[in-house]
């Protein structure tokens, strides 16, 4: 699907023109990748890249184009079971126009960010500034999720909170290392600025796109370190409670073990040293030996604190 919008007033306008100068390209079908290929002279790996999940970001530049492929957090939905993923965006800056691929429809000019545009080159920077907003506010969205399952985790420990904690953590995991790809993204456009001809006001805002990206990504690192630590916690504490039921299944195999013994040796068919006709004697006795047997392995539990 194709989108062209036109900068108006410092604002986008999706107007449908030929000769508009924001192109978007959501999933593109097999023809519209060939005119991005053959006609447009975009490469057919970076155009693939702009759609692939797991593509590191990436600057390159073409003989008529500069070539940036950026991550942004995918659309949360409720099957992914807490877990956040990442997707890719493609942005294909020449001239005169802007190229932006996505393999699907996500909403990328929402936000105070483009209300004020004053070419395609700030367009390209706001981008990316707002995929770094994106971040955040999904950062935002995981720490209250990790609250929440922690009270749940404290009222009642089950698998299916736990798990939701491993996927946050490993959401987590991806966020650093795409929030660090699109980190090495805006360095080198940092460094090569003159051959996109960033002006003064450009330049400046890419400052604030660095220093936002390095806030995020330090964000991410400290609630994954918070994350792993709690879960090292939560792993130590259902160990120790295991533990614990352990030592008293064993205690409690014990106190019936002892009486069984007991009551076996004095069961079998030898001679014992009791009176056994005319009186209940010999039975009080053997029951009194296998009670007092339960009563000293307590004792010793509890002054030994087994």
């Amino acid at each position: 699907m194709l989108r062209k919008y036109h900068i108006i007033e410092g604002k986008l306008v999706e107007n449908g023109e030929e000769q508009a100068s924001v192109f978007v390209y959501i999933n593109p079908d097999q023809t519209e990748r060939n005119y991005l290929i053959d006609q447009v002279q975009i490469d057919e790996h970076t155009l693939n890249s702009a759609m692939d999940p797991d593509e590191l970001g990436r600057l390159e530049f073409e003989n008529s184009h500069a070539a940036l492929i950026i991550k942004r957090p995918k659309r949360y939905s409720s099957a992914d079971n807490f877990l956040f993923k990442i997707s890719s965006v493609g942005l294909f800056l020449f001239p005169d126009k802007i190229i932006i691929v996505m393999s699907e429809e996500a909403v990328l000019f929402d936000g105070r960010t483009f209300t004020r545009l004053h070419s395609i080159r700030d367009l390209l920077l706001k981008i990316i500034f707002r995929c770094i907003q994106h971040f955040e506010e999904h950062l935002n969205v995981v720490s209250k999720i990790s609250d929440e399952l922690e009270q749940e985790i404290n009222t009642a420990l089950t698998n299916k909170d736990l798990l939701s904690m491993f996927n946050l953590e490993k959401s987590l995991v991806f966020y650093l290392k795409a929030i660090s790809s699109n980190g090495r993204v805006i360095e080198k456009l940092k460094i090569t600025t003159a051959k996109i001809s960033l002006d003064s006001e450009e330049n400046e805002f890419l400052e604030d796109v660095i220093i936002e990206n390095s806030q995020c990504y330090e964000e991410a690192n400290t609630y994954s370190q918070v994350l792993s630590s709690m879960m090292d916690a939560w792993v130590s504490l259902v160990n120790n409670n295991l533990n614990i039921r352990i030592k008293t299944l064993t205690i409690l195999s014990i106190c019936i073990m002892l009486p069984t013994l007991i009551v076996s040796l004095f069961s079998m068919n030898v001679p014992l040293p009791l009176k056994q006709e005319g009186t209940l004697i010999s039975f009080w006795i053997v029951s009194g030996l296998a009670v007092l047997s339960v009563v000293v392995i307590l004792l010793l539990r509890r002054y030994r604190k087994w």
